[in-house]
């Protein structure tokens, strides 16, 4: 009947349910993000947050794959504050700079798509790993293949070394001297330790020792072998390893920047200028000067500037680039449209209702990358290992040398075994597991229309085992349409419709407007009303024609034939809404809510998950078990009001269920945040998207499914790459500590651990 869900009628136009922004937040606190430079692994990152999160009410996230920090702060602590307690531990820190205005689209930002080439960060990384490898693999060779050994050798081989030790090496000399101006120790502590070791006891067996002779000859060994140490040199260790870590972070910064793609390809969607109507006439402006309430023109094959309103035209707008969703929509007057959308048909007129930072596009791309810069509970046990990781490294470095002194006496043997231990062992795989992951994770998620809030969420998605799923907008279109007119003897249908599109006409709800639009559709133009009242839960009434009609639960006895009508039009699925006047039932309109074409099978990919659909809506039972017969549930919980939505929510979980609550309403918003998982419907409120962890931004339950296999996706490659880290340097530690390592093999070994944790991230890429 009409007002079966009345209660939402009022709901869906409370006020203050617009983004929620600042709710639950303390208004003395500020949020401020800071760009971290002079970060190298992991520890250096555990290392600031620490020192940020020692400041008074400072509050700080500090993302190594991202190189960013996250900082809540009291509103009396300047953002100059924090950037001098960064700065005072040994790094940069800035505030990201504004986005620059394009004046142009050519070509801006392509860039971020590819390689990372146009990048002078890389490309000097690039430059001189390019410069070591060709001067460190003649040594390589050298040292491993005696027959090249020629008189002298050894001296080609230190002419070759130095500038890669030297200068090769010199951003892991440079970060370990800032780490000891500053009491820290690092991973490029372990390195250049490492590698200056072996180049300064080669030095001095060249210069005081044997080594330096004429006809010197050298054997090479995987493992550690005892020589005279007066003839013995590292070169090969000191330039092949710096060499081979150079490969590991050239080849790391760029899977990292190949795996922040998406998220700028996002940014970069939007229209970079506007034909914006002044005075009758079209004026091209940059986009960034639009303002709500101007109406501007998009030609065919134009991309819809900002949120608006179709105010003249009408077309079919393609939102691929944007939702993944391959169909174009037609729109007409009085539709909304997204920025960054395409227009594929005819000329529309749209007027701006949301601007910068409010349009849908910028808020996905603030969901994406707030939830890139987030620390999954797993992710900060890594970090806290990783902060402890570099001192204990060096005290087993110490403990292998003098272990092995004291029971061979082999000073060769324990300096090559330290050696070893302290190129191994670096963390850098244990701080890149996760952060990579949910770099190209939630990088994939926007690209096929899946937001996803923060890692937090993963966690929640491996547990969930009962999906709830609001009916109306979520499992249904949300778009009621007139099917039957029931008359009783001695009413006309024309006058019951007309009378009843009247009343319904002045109403906002669902099915009011479903019953007003088949009034005008079959009769035209409606007579006018006066004296009109909601009567909340039970229906509206007005004075038409000089009649009193009434539109819904309003009376309390029905003639046999009004209830026989009732009663089969709820039988076949449908809502029942009673007419009548003058204080008489005298028909009933048929309204329904239309199955999505796709529910049935998002209803099937989620049990092959291993979840229970319940079906939840304020709807009659008989209505929602339709639906649900349609669609493929068992378990329905029907005419629950808006505010009782939480309760089953919360009765779920009491169950010993978790549960995941799919809706689209403000009216869901509650149900959604009190939910284990929250999964909000992009084409729903803006209070339904902030209570939810997810946001599926196409209309399709399909996504859901999606949502959640990405989801679990993505914390599975987050578990695997951390269970490769942690087995890594469990395994290798006692390895290089017992001196079956060349060092030269560690520093290999070690570059690639971090190259296959992000490797592994980026296979997420290929994610359907």
């Amino acid at each position: 009947m009409t007002s079966t869900t009345e209660d939402t009628r009022t709901a869906a136009t409370a006020p203050g349910t617009d983004s929620g922004t600042g709710t639950g937040t303390d208004p003395g606190l500020a949020e401020t993000e800071l760009l971290i430079g002079g970060m190298t692994c992991a520890s250096c990152a555990a290392r600031v947050e620490k020192k940020l999160n020692r400041m008074d009410g400072v509050t700080a996230t500090v993302n190594y794959a991202t190189e960013k920090a996250r900082v809540s702060h009291p509103a009396t602590t300047g953002v100059a504050d924090l950037i001098a307690t960064v700065v005072r531990t040994g790094y940069t820190a800035e505030e990201p700079a504004p986005p620059p205005e394009p004046a142009d689209e050519a070509g801006t930002g392509e860039s971020g798509a590819g390689d990372g080439d146009g990048d002078p960060e890389l490309s000097a990384l690039r430059q001189r790993l390019l410069v070591s490898v060709l001067l460190a693999a003649p040594v390589v060779l050298l040292a491993m293949v005696p027959a090249l050994q020629f008189d002298n050798w050894q001296w080609l081989s230190l002419t070759l070394a130095a500038p890669v030790v030297v200068w090769g090496g010199l951003p892991f000399h440079r970060a370990a001297w800032t780490g000891v101006r500053h009491g820290a120790a690092t991973m490029d502590t372990l390195v250049s330790l490492g590698t200056l070791a072996a180049f300064g006891w080669s030095l001095w067996a060249l210069f005081f020792g044997d080594a330096g002779m004429p006809g010197m000859r050298h054997g090479f060994d995987l493992t550690v072998s005892r020589a005279d140490g007066a003839s013995a040199i590292y070169l090969e260790a000191a330039a092949g390893v710096t060499a081979f870590l150079l490969l590991g972070r050239w080849l790391e910064a760029r899977s990292k920047r190949r795996a922040g793609a998406a998220l700028r390809a996002l940014m970069e969607l939007g229209a970079k200028d506007v034909a914006v109507l002044r005075d009758g006439r079209e004026v091209r402006i940059p986009v960034s000067k639009l303002a709500v309430g101007d109406r501007f023109v998009v030609r065919p094959g134009e991309k819809i500037a900002t949120d608006g309103t179709v105010t003249e035209g009408a077309s079919a707008v393609d939102a691929s680039l944007l939702t993944g969703e391959s169909v174009p929509v037609d729109v007409t007057v009085g539709d909304a449209v997204t920025g960054a959308t395409v227009n594929a048909g005819g000329r529309l007129v749209v007027e701006a209702t949301r601007v910068g930072a409010d349009t849908r596009l910028a808020r996905m791309a603030k969901l994406v990358e707030d939830a890139q810069s987030g620390k999954a509970r797993v992710q900060r046990l890594a970090d806290r290992i990783s902060g402890v990781f570099v001192p204990v490294v060096l005290l087993i470095a110490f403990a292998t040398f003098g272990g092995w002194l004291g029971a061979t006496g082999d000073t060769v043997a324990a300096f090559t075994a330290a050696v070893a231990v302290l190129i191994i062992a670096c963390p850098c795989a244990l701080g890149l597991a996760t952060p990579t992951a949910l770099l190209v994770g939630t990088g994939r998620g926007a690209q096929l229309g899946i937001l996803i809030k923060g890692p937090e969420v993963l966690e929640s998605t491996r547990r969930v085992d009962t999906v709830v799923l609001d009916k109306t907008g979520t499992v249904t279109t949300g778009r009621m349409t007139l099917h039957e007119v029931y008359a009783a003897e001695g009413t006309g249908e024309d006058e019951l419709l007309r009378l009843a599109g009247a009343v319904e006409h002045a109403s906002e709800h669902p099915v009011a407007r479903a019953v007003a639009a088949g009034a005008e559709e079959q009769l035209g133009t409606l007579p006018g009303v006066e004296g009109f009242e909601n009567v909340p839960g039970r229906g509206v009434r007005a004075r038409v024609a000089g009649r009193e009609v009434a539109v819904g639960r309003l009376y309390d006895a029905l003639p046999p034939e009004v209830a026989a009508a009732v009663d089969e039009a709820e039988q076949r699925g449908r809502t029942a809404v009673v007419v009548g006047w003058d204080g008489e039932a005298r028909g009933v309109l048929a309204v329904a809510d239309a199955v999505k074409g796709t529910s049935a099978e998002a209803v099937a990919a989620l049990r092959r998950l291993g979840l229970t659909p319940v079906l939840l809506t304020g709807d009659n039972r008989r209505v929602a078990e339709s639906v649900a017969e349609a669609v493929g549930i068992d378990e329905v919980i029907a005419e629950v009001l808006p505010e009782e939505k939480v309760a089953v929510v919360e009765r779920l979980r009491s169950e010993g269920r978790t549960v995941a609550m799919v809706g689209d309403g403000v009216n869901d918003a509650a149900a959604l945040a009190t939910a284990d998982l929250g999964l909000a419907m992009g084409t729903g409120t803006d209070a339904a998207i902030e209570a939810g962890d997810l946001t599926l931004v196409r209309g399709d339950l399909r996504v859901a499914a999606d949502a959640i296999r990405l989801s679990r996706r993505t914390l599975a490659t987050i578990k695997g790459n951390l269970v490769w880290a942690f087995g890594y340097n469990v395994a290798a530690l006692p390895l290089a500590a017992a001196g079956l390592l060349n060092p030269m093999i560690a520093g290999a070994a070690m570059a690639f651990s971090s190259v296959f944790v992000v490797t592994n991230s980026l296979r997420l890429r290929t994610f359907r």
